[in-house]
This record gives structure tokens, C-alpha cells and sequence, in this order.
């Protein structure tokens, strides 16, 4: 995996060894930190938005940011590339693609106010999810063996955030106020209706 693929790599990373914190800020910042770590525990480092795992080579030299590339150089794509207008491939049906050609400015038009206003009217409720899985992610890989895991999976997926704070208030303190920190999301915004 190449830096630049990393995920959190503009965002912020936290590290853990073992069941402790040991790390949290921009990648280059973690890189830093991490390259003095002379202990045993194992070192995960974690994505603060995704929760996912990320894979940091603390063997290689901490990267220096990629050059900007020369728009000459680039090749001409489909789409506007300088408004960041990807062209991608969509399978409809038959009817679909009639009723977007029937719509004003086309199917791209069409497509675009359908996917904003979607975003728009479930905001809360994607952001709720999102911020569960994020939790589950770090919980599975950092906790999964800890007493109430499968408990604690349920009162995150249904919603009880006393009982989730409750079960995981007896994990190793590191692990229980990251893991907070990822579901707050969750609690807030339920019951948002946008």
C-alpha cells in the first residue's frame, strides 16, 4: 500500500500499543512519534473518522508530500476533471434512463440533484451508521476479546448508549474513551430527523 493510498492520510491517526494510547495527531506526526517507540506491545495505528486499520512502515523514511502534477503532462478524460467530475460507469434500466433523458440539463444533471438531495434528507441517519461501523472496527480489532464484546456490539447497533457505556466502561481506559469517541456520532444524531 502506498502512502498517498493510506486511509487518514489527511486526516488524524491515534496509535495504540497494546491497550494504550501512545500516539494521536496528523500522519507525519504519528510517523514521528512511532519511529521512537522502542517497546514490545504491538503497534495498531487507526483512522479517528473510518476507524479502520491503517498500515504505517515505520522502516521507510517518513515520505515527503507528492508533487503537485503538471496539468500538461495529465491526459484529457470525460468529464470536467478541474471540478472534480469523475466519469463512471451506471447500469439502469430501460425506464430509468428514458425518464433521466426526459429531465432538464440530462441524466448527469438528473442524477447529481437526485444523489445531493439524498445525502441531504439522510444526512443524520448516514452519519448515525457510519459512525457504528467506525466504533465496530476499532472494537473488533482492539476489543474483541474483552468481556461483554458481543454486549457491547448489540447496545451499539441498537442504540443503547447507556448500556454500551455501561459494557464498555470496564475495558482498559484507552480503548473504552477512544471507542466512545467514535460512537458519539451514533448517539447525537439518532433521533435527527434530516
Amino acid at each position: 500500500m502506498t502512502s498517498s493510498s493510506l486511509p487518514g492520510a489527511s486526516g488524524t491517526l491515534t496509535a495504540f500499543a497494546g491497550f494504550e494510547r501512545l500516539a494521536r495527531g496528523g500522519r507525519q506526526e504519528v510517523f514521528a512519534q512511532l519511529r521512537q517507540y522502542t517497546g514490545s506491545a504491538p503497534l495498531l495505528i487507526f483512522d479517528d473518522i473510518s476507524g479502520a486499520l491503517v498500515d504505517l512502515d515505520l522502516r521507510e523514511p517518513a515520505p515527503a508530500p507528492a508533487p503537485e502534477p503538471i496539468a500538461a503532462e495529465a491526459p484529457r478524460s470525460v468529464g470536467r476533471p478541474k471540478l472534480g467530475v469523475v466519469a463512471r460507469e451506471v447500469t439502469l434500466l430501460p425506464r430509468h434512463w428514458d425518464w433521466l433523458g426526459r429531465q432538464p440539463g440530462g441524466a448527469s444533471v438528473a442524477l447529481r440533484r437526485l444523489v445531493e438531495e439524498a445525502r441531504r434528507i439522510h444526512h443524520g441517519r448516514d452519519s448515525v451508521r457510519e459512525a457504528r461501523e467506525a466504533a465496530y472496527r476499532f472494537m473488533t480489532a482492539m476489543a474483541g476479546s474483552q468481556d461483554g464484546f458481543e454486549e457491547a456490539a448489540r447496545a451499539l447497533f441498537a442504540g443503547d448508549a447507556q448500556r454500551f457505556a455501561a459494557l464498555v466502561a470496564a475495558w482498559p481506559q484507552d480503548i473504552a474513551e477512544y471507542l466512545q469517541g467514535l460512537a458519539a456520532a451514533s448517539w447525537s444524531n439518532e433521533n435527527d430527523p434530516t
